[in-house]
Formats: structure tokens, sequence, C-alpha cells
């Protein structure tokens, strides 16, 4: 939806104006600025919780995410915001990285909450959603992605740096569809907890990925993928 061409209606600005008018409004519709994307897993949470409130972090997942905050604040990028899951695992890691990062603004909402995105290929035996829960939770899945991963809007005239902390399953699937893979394969990408995958999206919207699952800054007895 951000292709210049896209934003016109070709029909009736061939018929208004010429060929130099057209070229002149879709430089208006350009883009011009390169966003960052940081997708941040989740640290280390309680696995026996029942409802999500029970699922707080563990002492090791709060450690793992100060490491995470204090690797993105070392970082030196000037970023834009932090949008998180609304799910108790993310919102608390999202308030301790953002310690790190002072006068950051949050935002919470539901579409990033974990989730079956789309049934995997090839399909694993220990994990088996009923077919439900592929239609709910992918159309709300593919919903953030058509949401947050986009080239920068016309009007951005610096690049920006943003945070987006949410769930494995999400993650795996937003870098699917952002590389234009078939996002089938999302569930043979493992990612560690706190770690931090980067994405950049150009003007023209080519999209690159830098890192995936970064965890190189923890010690390796403070890494987990639980």
């Amino acid at each position: 939806r951000r292709e210049p061409l896209a934003l016109i209606n070709l029909k009736k600005k061939h018929e208004e104006t010429g060929d130099e008018e057209l070229a002149s409004r879709l430089d208006h519709y350009k883009a011009k600025a390169t966003r960052h994307i940081f997708l941040i897993r989740h640290s280390q949470y309680n696995l026996d919780g029942r409802a999500d409130k029970d699922r707080t972090l563990t002492p090791l997942g709060r450690e793992q995410a100060e490491l995470t905050g204090h690797r993105l604040a070392s970082l030196g990028l000037k970023f834009d915001q932090i949008i998180h899951s609304s799910m108790t695992r993310a919102t608390e890691t999202t308030e301790i990285i953002s310690k790190h990062l002072p006068g950051v603004k949050k935002i919470s909402t539901d579409l990033l909450r974990e989730g079956a995105p789309i049934e995997p290929d090839p399909p694993v035996s220990h994990w088996k959603p009923e077919a439900v829960q592929y239609y709910e939770d992918g159309a709300r899945i593919e919903a953030a992605f058509r949401n947050f991963i986009h080239r920068a809007d016309a009007k951005q005239e610096e690049d920006s740096y943003e945070i987006f902390v949410c769930h494995a399953n999400v993650i795996r699937y937003i870098v699917c569809r952002a590389l234009q893979f078939p996002p089938e394969g999302w569930l043979r990408l493992s990612l560690n907890n706190g770690s931090i995958t980067h994405l950049v999206i150009r003007p023209n919207g080519r999209v690159a990925l830098r890192t995936l699952g970064d965890t190189g800054f923890m010690p390796p007895d403070k890494i987990t993928r639980t």
C-alpha cells in the first residue's frame, strides 16, 4: 500500500494531466527515509502459569531483559517508540528494557499477542493447535504485519528506529513475510528469549535482515529458548 503508483488513481490522472504532472505527483508519494525495525522476543517466563497474568518473568527472565535493554541502549540510536504485545511477559520485558531507554514512548497492542500464525510446513508432532486457532490468530498476526511492517510514510524525513517487543511465533512469521519467503516456513526459525532481530526497510520497499535472534550480548549461562 506504500508503492507510489498504488496511491494515485492513474486513469483519472491521465485524463486530467500529462505524464510530466504524473511524474511530479509520484515524487510526492515516494518514501525518503529508512525504517529500522527491532523485534525483541520477551524474556523467560513462568511456564506453569495457567492464565496470562500468572505467566510473569522468572528471575533469569528479568536478568535477560536487563541485558537486552543495555544492549539496545549501547547502540547509541535515537529510538522513536516501543510497541509491545499486551501479554504479561511482553509487557514486563518492555518495562525493564524501557528503563535503559528513558523518554521513549511505549504503546501496547493486542495485535502482537502470541498465537498460531499459519499451519507450519513441514508440520511438527509436538504442537498441533486446533484449525480454528490458525484462522483467528493468523488473521490478527497478518494484520500486525500489514499494520507495522511497511516502508516509511512519504512525510517522514529522517530514518526511524522502532522497537517491537512480542513473541517468537509472531516474530518468525513477520520475518518470513517481510523477506517474501513462504510464511509456512516460520517454525524452521528459532529465537532465544530476549533476542534481537533487526529488519531494515528501505524507501523503495526493499527489506534486509541484519540480525536474526541475536543474543551474543548475553553470557552463555543466561541464554534460554523456553
